[in-house]
């Protein structure tokens, strides 16, 4: 045909002129989904593909952890994990992480401290490093090493700064300090100047859990736990918060302690207030559990007893940044997939620059409120 004489739109699809299959009347037959018998994945299977043999024995390797049979699970997560292929890279990683939890909970930390730093090395995202840094947190913690807990924590809240979760565990573990450093130490050996680095392996309690409620108390190493600090905190002498970082060795234990409950308060309150922004947006047992957490920390603020300037203070400096254009950004931002390198970058390279960051501006308006700041503390022996 003469180009001149198309007739645009006139060229037809094949499929018009295609019968079309005809409609069944009545309604559509109900779709069945497939229904599987609880524990499905503990029968034998024929089946000669591996990826299915493999998939069948990480379930039961997760239903071992799930009942703290954790030999077994170990069992089931390394004859996986000889036997994963290279380019199964997402499948790789939870048998591993899996290993490390199983390893760290039958007291091999060491064992599980490797894989822990193998993952870190290999990721290649902010998923894969804050999965790895929650997996480095349970070890830790596992381990009572306050410094490295601490820091697990902070590496989490640089990555995540509107976590209201990661914030509360921060404040519970500086609170932990203080029945570590009463029952670690000496009277003689409380007049040095210590920081975090003195007390790496002091001993300390965490569950882990995101509730404050379920943290146990200290054992009966400890002369006091942590709630029961807070109520005897009536008797307590003086904080300095001109000495805040507690860098004068004439301040000793007390002033260091008092720069640990300082930070604990500002870390709870920072927790309060990223929980009271997202509480209009919750309902049912989402709901309950904000509320119930903020009762918590509403608690355990009262028990350090700060005066209401004090707080106030507090309030308006960790709570600068708590604005809806950001926490959407935060919350809608897409995963950065970038180099192990990039990766660290992202994080803190010391408790002293995320402590500068976030508690550096606290010793700056407190100063200022030095004599009117009469609160107690009482080194428990």
């Amino acid at each position: 045909m003469d180009p001149e004489c198309w007739v645009v739109g006139g060229e037809f699809e094949d499929s018009v002129f295609e019968e079309r299959s005809e409609r069944r009347p009545g309604p559509p037959a109900p779709y069945i989904a497939k229904r599987c018998e609880p524990q499905w994945f503990h029968e034998e299977t024929d089946n000669g593909d591996d990826v299915e043999v493999l998939t069948l024995k990480k379930f039961r390797g997760d239903l071992a952890f799930r009942r703290q049979d954790y030999q077994k699970a170990l069992q089931e997560y390394s004859s996986i994990s000889e036997r994963l292929p290279s380019t199964n890279f997402a499948v790789k990683r939870d048998v591993q992480e899996g290993q490390a939890r199983c390893l760290a909970r039958l007291g091999r930390h060491q064992e599980a401290l490797e894989i822990a730093v193998s993952l870190e090395n290999k990721a290649t995202n902010t998923d894969h490093l804050t999965t790895v840094l929650y997996l480095q947190f349970a070890i830790y913690s596992s381990l009572q090493n306050l410094e490295k807990t601490i820091f697990c924590l902070q590496k989490l809240i640089s990555l995540h700064p509107f976590n209201p979760w990661s914030w509360g565990k921060l404040a519970k573990t500086y609170l932990n300090v203080g029945p570590a450093f009463s029952a670690s130490f000496t009277s003689a050996q409380a007049q040095k100047c210590f920081g975090l680095q003195d007390i790496t392996s002091m001993p300390f309690s965490y569950s882990g859990k995101d509730h404050f409620s379920c943290l146990p108390e200290p054992g009966p190493e400890s002369s006091a736990s942590p709630g029961a600090v807070g109520v005897r905190r009536t008797q307590q002498a003086e904080i300095m918060p001109g000495n805040f970082p507690a860098q004068a060795a004439g301040e000793g234990a007390a002033g260091w302690l008092a720069a640990a409950q300082v930070k604990a308060c500002a870390s709870f309150i920072r927790a309060r207030l990223l929980l009271q922004f997202t509480q209009s947006q919750q309902l049912s047992f989402a709901l309950e559990r904000n509320l119930r957490t903020q009762q918590e920390i509403e608690d355990e603020i009262k028990g350090l007893g700060l005066g209401e300037a004090s707080l106030q203070l507090l309030t308006q400096v960790m709570g600068e940044d708590i604005v809806p254009e950001k926490i959407k950004d935060e919350l809608h931002a897409e995963v950065k997939c970038v180099g192990p390198e990039a990766l660290a970058a992202l994080l803190p390279a010391s408790l002293k620059e995320f402590e500068d960051k976030w508690f550096g501006k606290i010793k700056e308006c407190l100063c200022p409120l030095e004599n009117q700041f009469h609160t107690q503390i009482q080194i428990l022996a």
